[in-house]
């Protein structure tokens, strides 16, 4: 496999690899290998026999993408995979066994006991606990919330927390994507169209007949108040996934949290609703103070006087294709001091996902200079 830097550099840098290069996440996250600060040597990119035999663009090269097999691993020292749970499960072994760390952005590894989730901003001490050598990513949701949250529980104590998330279709990755613009072909080919279920599920059965969606019903024109699978009296795997995340990211096992997921109308970019709950009483001042001062949030509602063009709004086409979380609608409860209120958006694909797992690969780059040194 040919190296991304021919200068020599790979021998004196950490090698990347990162599986899933042509997804979704894959494709964000070459971007930013090729805007942050270089802190790797070569860089291969693998992904399935599908996509094997492509290029893409890196660093201001063009790299040929590898099949998936274990000899892409050989010499590796970082491999981040952006894949399904199931690839990332049957691979992650393998490589590690290689000497290879695993920084693993699907949900498969999310909820071992011994496999470290990290975000580098929030709880940087448990990367260093890897007995297995697989680090997880939380999930974008839990990652456009926890550096907040995470903020706000340090200077007043969270004890419950509320959240109601709308996932864009990104969230389901390049098929939630292009389902989402195949409905919104039907619908605004059908002007038509009334607002009725029937009228949409039939328009869109008619229009995509044998095709399969992701999401539990329409979404354009409609909004999903479910995400993921049925798991147990009526929550789902994506609700009970971000509570034992913001639990385990912030060290918090027996906080009280109840998520609601929504799937909404938009291409990309998340925005989460909080309704937090402290040990002491709280100002709105005091917690935009510290939302501020988080290492990757930007507030945007000024003194709380929203402009009458929205733009002190956080929207998702604000959002999208920046890293920080935006947060605004800063609030206190009417009905109690110690609880506050806020509207949080971000680039689910980047700030939720690719974004903190390129900055594990660099906390995990530095460590192996240092014991290379």
């Amino acid at each position: 496999m040919t190296p991304s830097r021919p200068d020599g550099a790979a021998g004196r840098r950490p090698t990347l690899v990162v599986v899933g290069a042509t997804g979704a996440v894959g494709t964000v996250l070459l971007g930013l290998l090729s805007t942050r600060h270089d802190v790797w040597g070569e860089i291969r990119l693998v992904s399935s026999r599908r996509s094997a035999g492509r290029t893409a663009r890196v660093r201001g090269e063009d790299l040929p993408v590898a099949e998936l097999t274990a000899s892409a691993f050989d010499g590796a020292d970082v491999a981040i995979f952006c894949t399904p749970p199931e690839v990332s499960a049957h691979w992650a072994p393998p490589v590690t066994a290689r000497g290879a760390v695993v920084v693993d952005c699907s949900p498969a590894f999310r909820g071992e006991p011994d496999v470290p989730l990290v975000v580098p901003d929030v709880n940087p001490g448990r990367l260093r606990d890897r007995p297995r050598g697989i680090v997880a990513v939380p999930s974008c949701t839990t990652l456009l919330a926890i550096e907040t949250l995470a903020a706000l529980h340090r200077g007043w104590g969270l004890t419950a927390l509320e959240m109601t998330a709308c996932q864009a279709a990104s969230a389901a990755g390049r098929a939630g994507v292009e389902r989402f613009y195949d409905e919104l072909a039907v619908v605004s080919s059908t002007r038509t169209l009334g607002q009725r279920s029937g009228d949409l599920r039939a328009a869109l059965q008619d229009a995509l007949p044998g095709s399969t969606s992701p999401f539990a019903a329409p979404l354009a024109l409609n909004l999903v108040p479910f995400s993921g699978r049925r798991v147990v009296d009526g929550w789902s795997s994506d609700e009970m996934a971000v509570r034992h995340e913001v639990r385990a990211v912030l060290g918090l096992p027996d906080l009280p949290v109840a998520v609601t997921c929504l799937q909404v109308p938009v291409v990309t970019a998340h925005t989460v609703v909080l309704r937090a709950t402290f040990q002491r009483a709280i100002t709105v001042a005091a917690a935009r103070r510290a939302i501020v001062e988080a290492p990757s949030t930007v507030l945007l509602d000024g003194d709380g006087e929203v402009g009458d063009d929205g733009g002190d709004l956080p929207t998702p086409a604000d959002a999208v294709g920046s890293d920080p979380t935006w947060v605004g609608r800063v609030r206190e409860s009417l009905d109690s001091p110690r609880t506050l209120e806020m509207v949080l958006c971000g680039d689910n694909l980047r700030r939720g996902s690719a974004l903190t797992a390129v900055e594990v690969g660099e906390v995990l780059a530095a460590e192996r200079v240092a014991a290379a040194s």
